[in-house]
C-alpha cells in the first residue's frame, strides 16, 4: 500500500494483522487496513 491512500504503513498493520479475527460470518469483509486507518483517522483529525 505504499501509494498514499493509507495511514498505516504495511510495516505497522502487520503488526495489527494478527490481533483481527481470521473468519467472519455474514457480509463480506472489506479491506482491513483502509478501515481501521480510517478508524485510526477519526481521531487524529479532531472529527467526532
Amino acid at each position: 500500500m505504499s501509494d498514499g491512500l493509507f495511514w498505516l504503513s504495511d510495516e505497522q498493520f502487520s503488526k495489527l494483522q494478527p490481533l483481527l479475527p481470521p473468519n467472519t460470518r455474514g457480509k463480506a469483509r472489506v479491506d482491513d487496513q483502509r478501515v481501521n486507518s480510517g478508524i485510526i483517522h477519526v481521531p487524529k483529525s479532531g472529527g467526532r
